[in-house]
């Protein structure tokens, strides 16, 4: 299965993220709940930026696979991080932890910063839509 990307040429080349992807007929739409870098309950003390962003997105890919999808299946991402600097910090070594789990897939990604998440300690948090199968 793959996606049509779709970007217009009057938006201009996106870099790391598509403006969007247009899903193959009779496939199935996955929305996955907002997946934290850092629960509350866990124990320790929480990952650096790059450590969250690698935690909450495997378990976006685990919510996927449970599903019988894979990470090419991911369509969209929104990323909710609590601070926009931390994470332009961080981007060399998110950039490897994309590359490691998703390759050069890249689908329609949001960045939100906001005032903060429910779990104490979470500095990221995403939540996604994958579309599993479907044919041409």
């Amino acid at each position: 299965m793959t996606f049509d990307i779709v970007n217009p040429q009057a938006l201009g080349v996106p870099k790391g993220w598509n403006n969007g992807l247009l899903a193959p007929r009779d496939g199935r739409i996955l929305f996955v709940a907002g997946q934290a870098g850092w629960e509350e309950e866990s124990t320790g003390t929480p990952p650096d930026f790059a450590g969250q962003f690698a935690h909450a997105l495997d378990r976006v890919l685990a919510i996927i696979a449970a599903a019988g999808g894979a990470p090419a299946d991911l369509a969209r991402l929104t990323i909710y991080v609590v601070d926009l600097a931390a994470y332009r910090e961080s981007r060399k070594a998110i950039g490897a932890v994309w590359r490691e789990r998703l390759g050069k897939h890249y689908p329609a990604v949001a960045l939100l910063e906001v005032k903060g998440l429910v779990d104490r300690g979470a500095v990221v948090e995403m939540e996604a839509t994958a579309v599993i199968g479907g044919g041409r």
